[in-house]
This record gives structure tokens, sequence and C-alpha cells, in this order.
């Protein structure tokens, strides 16, 4: 069985939709309108982000994308650094990881083994 699709819940969906399409290479699907975007990966999973005046998602909540090596998760934790995300290094948890905080209000994970 293929998880299909998962719908976010954001503050802000330009912004989150940019996002994701700069740092991890999805693209738009399409809109309904009204503060809806379907985010497509190079796999076929899709990714709806919804727009909401609130989000409180729990702490531990987040979306991970995986890396073929630990070179592209360092890769991607300097250009979110160079262009003004507050991440930490990459460390040595459940693989080669960091996390950033999303526009929109959802959280980020970036690993590889």
């Amino acid at each position: 069985m293929k998880l299909n699709h998962l719908n976010l819940t954001v503050t802000d969906v330009p912004a989150a939709q940019k996002f994701l399409e700069i740092y991890f290479g999805m693209t738009f699907g399409g809109s309904l309108g009204n503060g809806f975007v379907a985010m497509l990966d190079d796999d076929g999973f899709v990714l709806t982000l919804m727009q909401g005046r609130e989000v409180h998602y729990p702490k531990s909540f987040h979306i991970g994308f995986s890396q073929e090596s630990r070179d592209q998760v360092d890769q991607i934790n300097q250009r979110l650094k160079e262009d003004g995300y507050d991440v930490d290094p990459p460390r040595h948890a459940h693989g080669y990881t960091f996390y950033v905080n999303a526009p929109g209000g959802f959280m980020v994970e970036v690993n590889s083994e």
C-alpha cells in the first residue's frame, strides 16, 4: 500500500509553496483557489497546502525529506542558512539530520543515512 497524499494546513500558502519548490524540488500541481494548492514530488506523492488562520501542530510534528548523501544534507543546510533561516548544523541522530521551521507553521526534517 502506498501513501497517496497528505494535507497540511498552513498560515501562508504562497510562502510554504515557494519554500518547498526552492529547497526540496516539489512542483506546483494545481490549485482549487481559496488558498489551496497541490505540490508534487518526483515519485508521485501529493502534498496539499490549505490556508488556515492559525496552525498548532504538536511540537514533534514534522514532514521529512530524505537525501541520497550527507553532502546533499549539508548543501541544503548551508543554503537555508545563507537565505536567513535559523538552522542548526546537521547532526548524527537517527541518520544525518537537521530540522527547519518552514514558512506557514510546520517543521521539516532533512536527513540521509
